[in-house]
């Protein structure tokens, strides 16, 4: 097991940040991959971004490429998701996920455990 649990969400205005934070509990979180995902209602489950285990490489949707960064900090068990440019269209619960192993995946199916998810509204 993997707890995950995620901080950082809010309300903030288009244009606005918001940084997302992800600590993980239990067996050291540098022996799995990281992502974030989220959901919008009555939408599905979508990949938002994803690090590599040692965190050397990432990975971004195309509609948050440029805007979001994703990060960890494998001594603190913490992985990060630093949005800015906020649209209203990034409104959803955001995710954080863990796989076991080095790499990634852009598959939600592929990722073991999970947070409960953080709220990010952003109004226009």
């Amino acid at each position: 097991q993997v707890p995950l649990v995620e901080s950082g969400g809010g309300l903030v205005q288009a244009g606005g940040s918001l940084r997302l934070s992800c600590a993980a509990s239990g067996r050291t979180s540098s022996s799995y991959a990281m992502g974030w995902f989220r959901q919008a209602p009555g939408k599905e489950r979508e990949f938002v971004a994803a690090i590599k285990s040692n965190g050397g490489i990432t990975d971004y949707a195309d509609s948050v490429k440029g805007r979001f960064t994703i990060s960890r900090d494998n001594a603190k068990n913490t992985l990060y998701l630093q949005m800015n440019s906020l649209k209203p269209e990034d409104t959803a619960i955001y995710y954080c996920a863990a796989a076991s192993g080095i790499y990634y995946f852009r598959n939600w199916s592929q990722y073991s455990y999970w947070g409960q998810g953080t709220q990010v509204t952003v109004s226009s």
